[in-house]
């Protein structure tokens, strides 16, 4: 999913007065959400309702095409709704400046573009940071393995750092940013085992009192979340922890977690 590119594509609007701190606590409900990319194409998402309380850690699963990048899309405004609602700490985000929406959702894409610079301009692209401040959020988010220095260079979209270390990287900006709701998409790229571990360890450690959405391509990474979103059609299909989804011998989570061990036994 490639949404970095467009978010400075809009007008900036200033947060009103009363926004300024908005969002606080980080609860999100999607109330009959429509979304088609354009007039005349299908819904690819459709009555979808739900709600996620503050400080959440949700899992989104589905198979190819079940509407999990675009619930992103509706969230981000990269596209406007066809119908319904999104809310954030009970604001409408409709009625919130773009730049302001961005600039308080932080995304952690699967393939993260970084811009030609260095550390320093990637992690804190305004200065609005001091040097002391920035080295903390390398080191929470397990970075400091692979940055030396703030002014280390980094390549046009960042192709002097691995896939892994990109995302580490954007979990060290979101970090500065203070974001009280993260979106992670995890990377369907090969990563290495050690920096799969510090990613899932900066997300769990980091990002405690932050609502999370994890959009999950490996059923093991979100089995610990406090609940699981299964998209089906656009719509959601299954809201619950784990251990209850599990129950359900018919589920479409107890069939992507059995799949999910199948291939694993025979890798």
């Amino acid at each position: 999913m490639q949404v970095e590119a467009d978010l400075d594509s809009d007008p900036i609007k200033t947060l009103e007065l009363e926004h300024a701190k908005w969002p606080s606590k980080g609860k999100l409900t999607f109330k009959d959400v429509n979304l088609r990319y354009r007039a005349g194409l299908p819904r690819v998402l459709r009555q979808l309702t739900f709600t996620i309380n503050a400080n959440e850690k949700i899992g989104i699963v589905g198979r190819t095409g079940a509407g999990k990048s675009s619930l992103v899309v509706a969230l981000m405004r990269l596209v406007e709704l066809d119908g319904g609602v999104i809310t954030l700490d009970d604001v409408d985000i409709s009625t919130i400046g773009l730049h302001d929406l961005r600039d308080k959702v932080s995304i952690i894409p699967q393939d993260p573009v970084l811009f030609s610079g260095t550390i320093r301009s990637n992690l804190d692209p305004f200065d609005r940071c001091g040097d002391d401040a920035i080295w903390t959020a390398i080191k929470r988010a397990n970075l400091h393995q692979a940055v030396t220095a703030l002014d280390d260079k980094v390549d046009e979209r960042g192709q002097n750092f691995s896939v892994g270390e990109r995302q580490l990287i954007c979990i060290a900006r979101a970090l500065l940013k203070k974001s009280q709701v993260i979106l992670m998409d995890e990377a369907t790229a090969s990563i290495d085992a050690n920096t799969d571990r510090l990613i899932q360890e900066s997300i769990r450690d980091s990002f405690k009192d932050c609502t999370c959405l994890t959009i999950a391509h490996r059923i093991n990474t979100i089995l610990d979340s406090d609940r699981i979103l299964v998209m089906d059609k656009g719509s959601a299909a299954e809201f619950d922890t784990p251990a209850q989804l599990l129950k359900n011998p018919n589920g479409i989570f107890t069939n992507l977690v059995e799949h999910w061990r199948d291939d694993n036994k025979s890798a």
